[in-house]
């Protein structure tokens, strides 16, 4: 139980400024308890995505000049559905900040942000 607690915290930190590879936490994780697959892929999509979220609210309370300004092309461009791309690296926070800045509403980020990051976490585990 304690690895979950560890991958979850791992997962979240990845997801802000920290550069922390929460494939993998997962990877290694899912090569020890590869009957524990889904419940890790669950924790790790919960961790990194409430990370994002965090990255969301942060973006909420920062003036306009200090967010990317190739995260908020994109996501005038393409809507909350860009933060399907939320788990790319460098570009994956300035989205989450912008989309918080930019306030677009919180439910369809979420929606589209755990959906990206679930998907990328299926093909890591899969891959152990």
């Amino acid at each position: 139980m304690a690895e979950l607690a560890t991958l979850f915290a791992l997962s979240f930190a990845a997801a802000t400024l920290v550069p922390l590879p929460s494939e993998a936490s997962l990877f290694a994780y899912v090569h020890v308890y590869p009957d524990r697959a889904a419940v890790a892929v669950a924790v790790a999509t919960v961790g990194n995505t409430a990370g994002g979220m965090t990255s969301y609210g942060i973006g909420r309370l920062i003036p306009p000049r200090n967010v990317s300004a190739r995260a908020i092309e994109w996501l005038r461009r393409y809507g909350a559905a860009a933060t399907a791309l939320a788990w790319l690296p460098v570009l994956g926070d300035a989205l989450c900040v912008a989309a918080g800045w930019l306030r677009m509403h919180w439910a369809a980020v979420l929606a589209f942000m755990a959906a990206g990051r679930l998907a990328r976490y299926i093909v890591v585990a899969s891959l152990a």
